[in-house]
């Protein structure tokens, strides 16, 4: 086989992430191994593995199997040991507030040691579910890492959520405690952050919920309605820490850290499963490779602590390299436009991680706002949450950055924990390609093929990402729902049976980089917050007025998608402009604020295949002009 590069083409992927790529592909499971056992510098591991991978028929594959581990002690007692108690962990930014905050490892390890012990006082055990719904602040950070200590499993969900959707998610993963905040504020406004768990719970005779655990904010003096013998402030949740014990719970690799309940075409969020040993694997791998993470570095991702990103790379996967994390709790544009370059200015940030929507958003103010502070400080800027159009990267690399610091664009997804495609900044960063998330990253073994054939696709040509191989960052498991995992990931197309199916429209191009072009199925990124058509069509239906609804995501230039619905209406209803606007509101008071639409349509009727499921690709085809594609399948 000949070199790569010669006969005056350019290398473009340098030779030692050929070589990892190289070595992942000759034999996966070794290649994790190595990767592991290099990683004990980071993870503590009470236990090494007995074995690296297994895969029985039926069930769940495990990875380091009989290793003894606990993500909070490798995150937080592992760095102290080391002496980095008295640097900073977390530096908390309210922006309604103007609070800044610092917190080093050693002030927060002791208040995750009272939170546990208070959790295990009101009788949360290893493998109990407990739930957040807060926004982000390090008392948030705080609970999860709680739960992880003492063995328990946390669900962050994502304090922008309707009561209906809460409880969609507490009832999914079984939740034993909420853990919420009395009020919160965005751009001035008070929300009743208590009030929506109350709604949420009142609207089953029966939940799982046995206690709600109240913070009380800085917001505002007004009390919040508490429920007697089910709902308790902080303050009397913390003086049961005396009564509970804050010692580590060792758990075996595979036991589950957290659930995330992610969007899918299903009415039912899929609630993806990370567990101890194989999450920290993968985050620190990546957090290496990657972002190049040290204790010399200022991280500031601006995620939510309710999505993926938050959780992966603020709550964990940051910690453990030693490195402090700015948490952000407010609106990036709000009280003043420039409120994350002030924060950069502020805590000298070395590494913004940032979605494309925030990037827009930012270039709707130009570079003015930028230029008044000083942001020397950085030394590269992350993105992901959806592809990053070429301008918004260059807008920000050249006319905000002057060339000086590399924007990179990236992908994972909730289901991998981390990244899989990008560029390896910290192994050696590849030449940009404005547009192109990069390449599978070294232990990946990913690939753009034919949706319809399951042949790899020819540079150029569209296809779905796929992943040959399990690698520890991905899900095994779905919440108690096996054969839901299996049908959701591993044969979701007959012709893709074995393969990881991502669900990402994608195409590859000669030099080995990917392309990114949108969902293949019927989930829409808003604002990089992934949603379901199926629960906004819900929602839709739910309104008295509506009998039939399709939901399809079109492009928008500030929040890369937004909602287009098409309902057809129950006799006795008339098409109205009122009525599409209190259909828009039904649906934000339903399913939250998150769901912005652009416009909704009243129909006659809906495109469907002979079996009834809606055509909605039909739908998207017919709404942006483009070709129709194959409808044989259309009934009508």
């Amino acid at each position: 086989m000949s070199a790569p590069g010669f006969g005056g083409k350019p290398i473009l992927i340098p030779p030692q992430v050929s070589y990892l790529r190289a070595q992942a592909e000759k034999d996966p499971i070794a290649f994790w191994d190595s990767v592991a056992r290099e990683e004990t510098d980071l993870i503590y591991w009470k236990r090494l593995w007995d074995k690296t991978f297994e895969w029985e028929p039926g069930k769940p594959y495990r990875w380091f199997v009989g290793g003894i581990t606990n993500a909070h002690y490798s995150h937080v007692d592992y760095p102290i040991q080391k002496g980095l108690g008295n640097k900073a962990i977390y530096i908390y930014e309210n922006a309604e507030l103007g609070i800044t905050r610092t917190y080093t490892f050693l002030q927060f390890d002791d208040m995750v040691r009272r939170y546990a012990a208070a959790m295990r006082a009101l009788g949360v055990g290893k493998g109990d579910r407990v739930l957040l719904y807060m926004p982000t602040r390090v008392e948030a950070i705080a609970v999860l890492h709680a739960a992880a200590r003492i063995g328990a499993i946390a669900s962050s969900v994502y304090a922008g959520f309707s009561a209906k959707a809460l409880l969609d998610r507490i009832e999914l993963i079984g939740a034993k405690v909420v853990f919420t905040q009395d009020f919160n504020m965005r751009r001035g406004k008070l929300i009743d952050l208590k009030g929506i768990v109350d709604e949420a719970l009142r609207s089953k005779e029966r939940t799982t919920v046995e206690k709600v655990v109240v913070f009380k904010s800085e917001y505002t003096e007004k009390e919040p309605q508490m429920q007697g013998g089910r709902d308790m402030f902080f303050e009397e949740f913390l003086d049961m820490s005396k009564d509970g014990s804050p010692e580590v719970e060792w758990v075996e690799s595979n036991e589950p850290l957290f659930i995330t309940p992610t969007s899918g075409t299903t009415a039912k969020p899929k609630p993806v499963v990370h567990k101890h040993g194989p999450f920290q694997v993968h985050v620190v791998a990546m957090g290496r490779w990657v972002y190049d993470l040290g204790p010399e570095d200022t991280w500031f991702i601006t995620s939510d602590v309710g999505w993926q990103a938050g959780v992966s790379y603020m709550v964990w996967g940051v910690p453990i390299f030693g490195a402090t994390s700015v948490v952000f709790d407010g609106a990036p544009d709000y009280p003043r436009p420039d409120m994350w370059w002030e924060v950069i200015e502020r805590n000298r940030v070395t590494k913004l991680w940032i979605s494309p929507t925030g990037v827009r958003l930012l270039s709707k103010y130009g570079t003015e706002y930028a230029r008044k502070h000083d942001l020397s400080s950085l030394k590269v800027v992350f993105s992901a949450g959806e592809p990053l159009n070429p301008e918004p990267l260059k807008w920000l690399m050249y006319d905000v950055l002057e060339g000086r610091v590399p924007v990179i664009d990236h992908y994972w997804q909730t289901e991998t924990g981390g990244p899989v495609v990008g560029n390896p900044y910290g192994i050696q960063m590849m030449p940009i390609k404005p547009g192109s998330a990069g390449i599978p990253l070294p232990g990946i073994l990913g690939a753009v093929v034919n949706e319809e054939t399951g042949q790899p696709a020819k540079p150029g040509e569209k296809g779905v990402f796929v992943i040959k191989h399990p690698f520890p960052g991905f899900t095994s498991e779905l919440w108690q729902d096996y054969q839901w995992y299996v049908r959701s990931y591993w044969e979701a197309r007959p012709q893709l049976k074995g393969l990881i199916y991502s669900g990402d429209a994608a195409m590859v191009d000669e030099d080995g980089y990917l392309w990114f072009l949108g969902r293949a199925d019927d989930v829409i990124k808003i604002s990089a917050h992934r949603i379901g058509t199926f629960e906004l069509e819900s929602a839709l239906v739910s309104h008295p007025a509506v009998a039939e609804a399709a939901v399809i995501g079109v492009p928008d230039p500030e929040r890369g998608q937004v909602a287009v619905g098409f309902v057809v209406l129950k006799e006795g209803y008339r098409p109205s402009e009122e009525l599409k606007k209190e259909l828009i509101e039904h649906v934000r008071k339903t399913f939250g604020p998150i769901a912005v639409f652009k416009t909704i349509e009243i129909v006659k009727a809906l495109p469907k295949t002979r079996s009834g499921k809606i055509m909605r690709r039909v739908i998207r085809a017919v709404y942006l002009n483009e070709p129709l594609g194959d409808v044989s399948a259309l009934e009508d």
